[in-house]
């Protein structure tokens, strides 16, 4: 069933203030999946907090223009589906990567992150970039490290102190 103008208008809307608010965006070739395999696919978006949409191409070019994601426009051709991250830059990338592995019908297309367009090659080192929680964990250890190597050499005297007291004591006692 066609779309009406005023339907056309709402997708673009939605569609636009997405993308107005995501962190990066992948385009994937969906042929030849099923219904099954798509609705295994929205469901697992949603957990991940990846906007999944089918949209046509034509409403799709209208949608990203003006966002950064306008870079996109010329490789938005075929059947596709498109997956905003919300959360994190590497959410909607992890969700095509991992499930094109499992569904070899889903083909990414198009990556596109802070304003730059890059080939599907690309999507790997989007999925493997490291979500917030992971980040902030990264950071912590590092500046942790400092302190706890500080707090070492301070007590390593004392210890060191201790075991040749030790060693001493042992010493004479075989003695």
């Amino acid at each position: 069933m066609a779309l009406r103008l005023d339907d056309k208008k709402t997708v673009v809307e939605e569609v636009a203030a997405i993308a107005a608010q995501a962190h990066s965006a992948v385009a994937a070739e969906y042929r030849g999946l099923t219904v099954t395999e798509l609705t295994e696919l929205r469901k697992k978006a949603r957990e991940t907090g990846v906007y999944l949409r089918v949209v046509k191409n034509t409403l799709a070019r209208k949608a990203v223009e003006g966002t950064e994601f306008e870079c996109m426009k010329e490789g938005l051709v075929g059947p596709l589906i498109l997956a905003f991250s919300m959360e994190d830059p590497g959410c909607a990338a992890r969700l095509v990567s991992e499930f094109s592995k499992e569904h070899d019908k889903l083909i990414a297309k198009v990556v596109s992150i802070g304003g730059e367009l890059y080939d599907a090659s690309e999507l790997k080192r989007l999925a493997d970039l490291p979500t917030y929680d992971q980040a902030v964990s990264m950071l912590m250890s590092v500046m942790k490290a400092p302190v706890e190597k500080f707090v070492r050499t301070l007590a390593e005297p004392h210890a060191k102190l201790v075991r040749t007291v030790a060693a001493i004591k042992d010493q004479k006692e075989a003695a």
